[in-house]
């Protein structure tokens, strides 16, 4: 009875009036805490609950006959069985039924004599005589709890007299009246005033029994300042008066006239409104937030800045008061701006409420905080200024629409961004990191990232943003990562010149890169730098070698492809990074012997084709497709050719008399010895089977990197005929004819167009084509519609098949 349901309290606050919303709300959060708190314990010393039970003086002592003989309490409903013995109702039928349950003969419970019936007359002599009895008793008693309840009375009077009102209350619900027109309720109240605390705590629970469900109680409770001095135990610490004064107000809220006086008093007190605050109910601190003087706005701003909020809370909030904030940031007082910084910095770090801060206007002032000089505004709200606006760039939204400058420049400006780059090389390490951090929620948009590098570019700041990937403070090396991640694709060839410059960069890059077992997002994103350099960059490529980067590459490739690495939501993204970095010594092979090696010692060949079994990470199989199309292009050269004998005497005099040796063994396309490992042939191993598998792949990249991988096979150098009879054993053929069919992309018809006339050299593929008429008009749509190049190979194929169009409809008469 006593722990409320927080449900009731719920359905409470939707139909008392806002302002007594306020204390509801309040009660409400703590009884959450009481419900955890409490573990069925008294907190009122050592005694328990049993001591207090009230020794009531007679006025005449208790007759046998009032006693059951079963519950050997006095009777309320005396009735009397069949031999005439008498007993409480409910005691009787209990044992009866123990009877019948357990299969025993129906006794007496007193003679043991067996009953022919289980009939119950009830003995009304009897009940009224006991009625009377109690009657008489509870008087006396109650006149003597009268005289207990006075400030002399000791501490066990008091509590006796107390818990005497509360058991005949919970006895009888129409004794309510009784203690109302005794006049006890003011003197309970008074009993709040005692100097024992074990006093006060009764009368609390003593006043909610007393009050439960009794409007004309509720009412008396409504005179004076009773309200007021129970409101007052909400200020103690979280104590058994603080739970059993919010039951009792809880209790008393129900009454809607009492809930708008409960709220009213706990309005206009400070330390309740951040009470409540505390417990999820704010509007009664954003209320004197917004309509308080300056001393209690800066107060409310100030603990609004250290609460916990949710994400909801931080929109009601932000829609609230989140103007109200704003102006108080643009005041000339440093403590306001700071209390009010503080509370925009929790409420900006939602989406939602982010957004709302950004319609009230708050990114002008931000912008304009940290660009004053140092002597306009601290270090310490320039940082806080930095703070909110990285929470706010965080999320998507349209900054090269909202003016932040005088001049209507907006966060995307070259000059806003020249001053932010400025900002960032000459602050201290903490508001350099929340530089950093605007810049990484500015760029991590494919269409906001553009300005931001030309900028970069445009400052020469991409040396001083690689130099923070050194430095000791973990959170702003990380942001500069991440940063350096989302513009490496628009500064690539500027981010190799200085990673491989003399600082050495790009070693510190691998220490991260290599340094956790786990894939982080820091890991992820260093990596993801790595893969974005140019490819071709020889520099890049030979210093990896000379710093053993590749082996630690290999190495995490195999370790995360065993499942030796710990999972986490960064391994794909950390991956795709890892085989993109792996492929890119494949693109110098012909300049550099040790790329070719290491791809030797370390079976590239053969891990790349595990790759394309990657189903699901597009990019780790196109990466895997591109490298093998390179290290494909190099068997030619790397193939062993057999060492023909010179003819003997007479096939040298006589040529026709000498035999042609027969080699067998070699490789039908390359022309000499071949091996996956060393010469890097797609026919050994699996290579070419996965390749045309995947030229059915929905994402056409996927399929462009497959087709460029299989046209190695066909490529000036090597045995095209054997190159397309292979292509027709590996079931190939039809698959690459349907990419053409389907015409994707520009590239796709480009690389289908080239190995499509590849195959028609082939007479039998051409005889076969030449009906199809869906592959012939994709070649003639292919000849009308591609580039220049792309026009001439088609020209070539139709001449295989014989469906060579009408020129002069083509090609302009220059006649």
């Amino acid at each position: 009875m006593k722990d409320v349901g927080v449900q009731a309290a719920g359905e409470k606050l939707n139909k008392v009036q806002d302002v007594g919303v306020q204390v509801i709300a309040k009660i409400q959060g703590t009884l959450n805490i009481m419900s955890v708190s409490r573990d069925g314990s008294r907190d009122l010393g050592s005694q328990s609950d049993d001591s207090f039970h009230y020794e009531r003086p007679h006025v005449e002592p208790i007759y046998d006959a009032f006693i059951c003989p079963l519950s050997k309490q006095v009777m309320r409903d005396p009735v009397t069985i069949e031999n005439g013995q008498t007993f409480e109702r409910e005691a009787i039928e209990k044992w009866f039924n123990e009877c019948k349950e357990n299969g025993r003969k129906l006794v007496c419970p007193l003679t043991l004599k067996e009953l022919k019936t289980t009939d119950m007359n009830p003995s009304i002599a009897l009940r009224n005589t006991i009625e009377e009895w109690n009657a008489r008793n509870e008087a006396v008693q109650l006149d003597m709890a009268s005289k207990s309840l006075s400030p002399g009375s000791s501490e066990s009077d008091s509590l006796q007299a107390l818990m005497f009102i509360q058991q005949l209350c919970t006895k009888n619900l129409s004794s309510k009246h009784i203690i109302r027109n005794a006049e006890l309720i003011p003197m309970i109240v008074e009993m709040l005033k005692s100097t024992s605390r074990k006093v006060r705590c009764m009368a609390l629970e003593t006043l909610r029994v007393v009050v439960e469900d009794d409007n004309d109680n509720k009412e008396i409770m409504a005179d004076g300042d009773k309200v007021r001095t129970i409101v007052k135990f909400l200020s103690h610490e979280p104590s058994q008066e603080r739970e059993e004064a919010v039951s009792l107000l809880y209790e008393l809220s129900k009454s809607e006239a009492l809930c708008e006086k409960i709220g009213s008093v706990n309005e206009k007190n400070e330390n309740n409104v951040r009470q409540m605050a505390e417990n999820g109910r704010l509007q009664p601190l954003l209320t004197l937030l917004l309509e308080g003087s300056s001393e209690i706005k800066l107060s409310m701003a100030s603990y609004l800045g250290d609460l916990a909020l949710s994400n909801d809370i931080k929109v009601f909030v932000a829609r609230t008061v989140g103007s109200s904030l704003i102006n108080l940031m643009k005041t000339g007082d440093m403590q306001s701006r700071e209390a009010a910084l503080k509370a925009l910095n929790q409420v900006s770090s939602c989406e939602a409420s982010a957004k709302v801060l950004v319609e009230e206007g708050i990114l002008p002032p931000l912008v304009n905080d940290l660009f004053t000089g140092p002597n306009r505004l601290p270090i310490l709200l320039k940082e806080l200024s930095a703070t909110i606006l990285a929470n706010i760039v965080t999320f998507d939204c349209d900054f090269n629409s909202i003016p932040v400058g005088p001049n209507h420049q907006t966060l995307l400006s070259e000059d806003i961004i020249h001053n932010l780059l400025h900002l960032i090389s000459n602050t201290g390490p903490s508001i350099e990191c929340k530089l950093v951090q605007v810049l990484v929620g500015i760029t991590n948009s494919p269409v906001t990232v553009i300005p931001v590098a030309n900028a970069i570019k445009s400052s020469g700041a991409t040396i001083s943003l690689v130099q923070f990937i050194e430095a000791p403070q973990k959170d702003l090396r990380m942001a500069s990562i991440k940063l350096l991640h989302n513009l490496s694709l628009h500064i690539s060839q500027e981010l190799a010149n200085c990673l491989c410059g003399p600082a050495g960069q790009l070693g510190s890059l691998f220490k991260v890169i290599s340094e956790n077992i786990a894939s982080t997002e820091e890991q992820a994103a260093a990596i993801g730098i790595v893969a974005d350099l140019p490819e071709q960059d020889v520099d890049v490529t030979r210093q990896m070698l000379d710093e053993r980067d590749f082996e630690i590459v290999v190495s995490r490739t195999k370790m995360i492809r065993q499942g030796e690495t710990r999972r986490s939501r960064f391994v794909t993204p950390y991956l795709e990074g890892l085989v993109r970095v792996l492929s890119r010594i494949t693109f110098v092979l012909s300049d550099e012997p040790r790329a070719v090696a290491f791809c030797r010692d370390h079976e590239l060949a053969a891990l790349f084709t595990e790759l394309l079994q990657q189903n699901g990470l597009d990019n780790v199989q196109i990466a895997s497709a591109l490298a093998l199309e390179n290290l494909s292009h190099e068997s030619k050269n790397l193939t062993k050719l057999p060492e023909i004998p010179p003819p003997g005497f007479c096939g040298s005099v006589f040529p026709c008399l000498g035999k042609k040796p027969v080699m067998t063994g070699l490789c039908r396309v390359h022309g000499g010895a071949c091996t996956q490992r060393d010469t890097f042939c797609l026919l050994e191993g699996q290579s070419l089977a996965r390749l045309v598998a995947l030229l059915d792949h929905t994402n056409e990249k996927v399929v462009e990197a497959s087709l460029a991988a299989l046209s190695t096979l066909l490529d000036d150098g090597v045995n095209i005929e054997e190159g397309v009879s292979v292509l027709c054993e590996a079931e190939g053929i039809k698959p690459i004819l349907d990419v053409l069919l389907e015409n994707q992309t520009e590239n796709l018809r480009r690389r289908a167009v080239w190995m499509v006339e590849r195959l028609l050299r082939t007479e039998d593929i051409a005889y076969e084509v030449s009906g199809d008429p869906n592959v012939s008009t994709a070649i003639v749509d292919a000849f009308q519609h591609g580039d220049y190049r792309t026009r001439q190979i088609a020209e070539r194929a139709l001449k295989h098949i014989d469906k060579i169009p009408n020129f002069s409809g083509i090609f302009p008469n220059m006649g």
